[in-house]
């Protein structure tokens, strides 16, 4: 699974080197807790679950924000927006939002 997922963030960030490649599993293995929290499911729910297109996508998503922004900055094709990180998030948390487990 990490290693589709890296394939899908690198295609995302128009990535061709494997120079960053460690840090991109650190990056999408973050993303993936992220996931799995903000669904409220367990921890390594999708190391024995499939991922959803829904969820793959927050995932890759916040996986090329976070490398785009490694320096602390807004980074990426929105660095120029002052609400880019707003609206990446925003637009993570809607698509997880998608298929969270509702708990009562």
């Amino acid at each position: 699974m990490l290693e589709e997922l890296l394939i899908k963030v690198k295609e995302n960030l128009i990535l061709t080197h494997e120079v960053d490649d460690k840090m991109l599993k650190r990056l999408i293995a973050t993303s993936i807790s992220y996931a799995e929290s903000y669904q409220h499911l367990e921890k390594d729910y999708y190391l024995g679950n499939d991922i959803t297109p829904t969820t793959e996508q927050a995932i890759i998503m916040l996986s090329s924000y976070f490398y785009e922004s490694r320096d602390g900055s807004t980074g990426g094709f929105f660095a120029d927006s002052v609400n880019a990180s707003k609206q990446v998030w925003n637009t993570v948390n809607r698509l997880l939002r998608l298929d969270r487990d509702w708990k009562v």
